[in-house]
């Protein structure tokens, strides 16, 4: 059972990765912002019915993030300003929640917006290869902070937000981002050419820091989710939950990932 839950988990992952790497390389920019619209209706009606909205009600949630999304694609310079306010968000407001460990209803209806919206801008402005970069991080690092968190951790992060989350675990996620960031710089000739000397301290800083956003991220929606009583914000991806489970730690680290990319090149200038 175990094995066969394996191999579904494999399956879904792969078909994601494969999906992910057509829509970031081959598509337009019109196309590709239709995918990502149909991933944030899909991620807003998750969101919706965690927060206690059902049926017809949670899709025209979905529907209406989608369209604030499109719209915003319609106004220059929307991605860096949207980015910028989600920043803000993520590490003044985020944090606020998760101290209290709850919120109210129409607190979670607003936020979905803006945890959906501008990461979505973002993704749409970042370079193609740049996105899959940051995404990748987001990946390694989930996946060094289990197995760092599975085979050392004793001390509880949240212990009332997510149970299962450590100190350690966390210690070997800052750890798996510096590697990988180290990796991308030797393997990518675009990185290779500018992270040299010096530079090398604010390049380790900004992963560390899309590492940083990526746990809040991640246990802000463990909030919303505890909050409802739910382990998964949906069956919909099998082996995973649903969409917010997987992009949960994305929304929080592709705005940052813009606004560090535009101040590198504004450095660069």
């Amino acid at each position: 059972m175990l094995f066969n839950r394996l191999l579904i988990r494999l399956a879904t992952a792969a078909a994601l990765i494969t999906a992910l790497l057509a829509a970031l390389f081959w598509l337009d920019r019109p196309a590709f912002s239709a995918v990502i619209a149909v991933v944030v209706v899909l991620a807003g009606s998750e969101w919706a019915s965690l927060c206690g909205i059902r049926s017809a009600g949670a899709w025209a949630y979905g529907l209406a993030c989608a369209v604030i999304f499109l719209s915003l694609t319609q106004i220059a310079g929307a991605a860096p300003w949207m980015s910028a306010l989600a920043v803000v968000f993520w590490l003044s407001v985020a944090p606020a929640t998760l101290a209290r460990a709850r919120g109210s209803v129409a607190f979670w209806i607003a936020c979905g917006v803006l945890v959906l919206a501008p990461a979505a801008l973002a993704l749409l402005a970042l370079p193609p290869k740049l996105a899959l970069l940051t995404l990748g991080l987001v990946w390694i690092a989930d996946t060094g902070a289990y197995l760092a968190g599975t085979t050392f951790g004793r001390h509880k992060l949240a212990p009332k937000i997510s149970p299962g989350k450590t100190w350690e675990g966390v210690a070997g996620g800052a750890v798996g981002s510096l590697i990988y960031a180290m990796i991308c710089v030797v393997f990518s000739p675009d990185l290779g050419g500018r992270v040299e000397g010096v530079i090398w301290v604010p390049f380790a800083a900004g992963a560390l820091a899309l590492f940083a956003l990526s746990v809040i991220g991640d246990l802000f929606k463990s909030v919303l989710k505890r909050q409802a009583g739910v382990k998964d914000s949906g069956k919909l991806l099998p082996g995973h939950g649903g969409v917010l489970d997987r992009i949960d730690s994305a929304t929080a680290t592709l705005p940052l990932a813009l606004l560090l990319l535009m101040a590198a090149e504004a450095a660069r200038r």
